[in-house]
């Protein structure tokens, strides 16, 4: 029997060539490219080329991949229908997950497991997942939804569908950066559940259901969310040494900070931090990001913690006006890329993943009939 691990830490539990982490030094590479210079160099969109084909894009193959995603955004009526059934009090993690579940039953070919058709449904999915957020957004608002706009990219439109108009050039850029950062990460909570449903040989539809359940959890995707309720529990700058005491007093967890593999600061919240202070600025109000600062100074004296990438996001996702049960979403939009990658190589060279327990229990219990209890 193989020696516990907590959390399967430390454990391997699948080979892939889509990311790789080294925690000790801080560095994150997508396909081998450094993600520094991905966030300064690419976008969103090319991310997920290189994610699911395994390299860069030449121009015009990027323009016709752009294209292809254009034409997906669309949902079916049906779905726009079901997003109104639910009630407006439904959390939208949970209307994602329903309409993505529903979603499947529009695919002719669903036992179809071939590679070509699951890289169909991957670009489909990436499509689709901003539409259903900002549907869904805006119906329980009581607003009219807005179809997508084929002249804009993924980031853009997906403001301009949530806000009914055109979001600023700098706004664009800091989420589109702030998708590609969230793009993939390799064996988290959410991808090896997607990657369990595929090892099963279910469809990508239910993979990528399991893994929108599994994010959904606050030790997860849901960590955003925290973070914002934090700072707005905190409310200013000054509040924040007398927090973090409190907080550390009673044994409670600032949310944002420390992480499972990294032992320095996530790089993905280094360049988050700078879009953070970047948009702040563009906007004309600093407030969250100077209170994250002062947390990020306060936490790391106190308990040595670096800010994980939930931690940034979460000003950056206020100061663009999302609200913040939709943070999570975000999170979900960027990381279906990576999903469906993994799902990809799952189904590639796939071997049913069954891990071992270790029984803790009770044995050879004296069993005693019904009417003698």
């Amino acid at each position: 029997m193989p020696l516990k691990s907590y959390g399967l830490e430390g454990v391997v539990a699948a080979e892939s060539e889509l990311s790789c982490i080294d925690g000790e030094k801080g560095i994150l590479e997508y396909r081998g490219y450094d993600v520094h210079k991905l966030a300064k160099n690419s976008s969103f969109e090319e991310v997920a080329f290189l994610l699911w084909y395994g390299y860069l894009p030449k121009k015009k193959e990027f323009e016709k991949f752009k294209n292809d995603l254009r034409n997906r955004r669309e949902v079916p009526e049906e779905i726009v229908e079901l997003l109104k059934l639910l009630p407006s009090t439904t959390h939208p993690m949970i209307a994602l997950r329903t309409a993505i579940s529903f979603l499947s039953s529009f695919d002719e070919r669903l036992e179809d497991y071939s590679e070509e058709r699951n890289m169909e449904r991957s670009k489909r999915l990436l499509a689709v997942f901003p539409t259903i957020v900002a549907y869904f957004d805006r119906i329980r608002n009581g607003k009219e939804v807005i179809p997508p706009d084929p002249h804009l990219n993924h980031t853009a439109n997906f403001l301009y569908m949530l806000r009914g108009e055109r979001a600023g050039e700098i706004e664009t850029r800091v989420l589109d950066l702030d998708f590609l950062l969230h793009a993939e990460h390799t064996m988290n909570a959410s991808t090896f559940t997607a990657r369990i449903s595929a090892s099963t040989l279910a469809d990508m539809y239910s993979g990528i259901v399991a893994a929108i359940a599994t994010l959904m959890g606050p030790l997860h995707g849901g960590a955003s969310q925290k973070v914002m309720e934090m700072l707005l529990e905190i409310g200013e700058v000054d509040n924040v040494e007398g927090y973090v005491k409190r907080a550390l007093a009673a044994g409670e967890r600032i949310m944002g900070f420390g992480h499972r593999v990294y032992k320095v600061m996530d790089p993905r919240a280094i360049e988050l931090r700078k879009l953070a202070q970047e948009l702040g600025e563009y906007t004309g109000d600093l407030t969250w990001y100077e209170i994250s600062e002062k947390l990020r100074e306060v936490v790391y004296r106190e308990k040595g913690l670096h800010p994980n990438v939930d931690f940034y996001s979460a000003s950056i996702y206020a100061n663009l006006g999302i609200p913040v049960d939709m943070f999570v979403c975000m999170f979900a939009i960027a990381r279906v890329a990576g999903w469906t990658a993994h799902m990809i190589e799952q189904y590639r060279d796939n071997r049913l993943i069954r891990p071992l327990q270790r029984y803790v229990g009770r044995k050879n219990l004296k069993y005693i009939p019904l009417e003698d209890r």
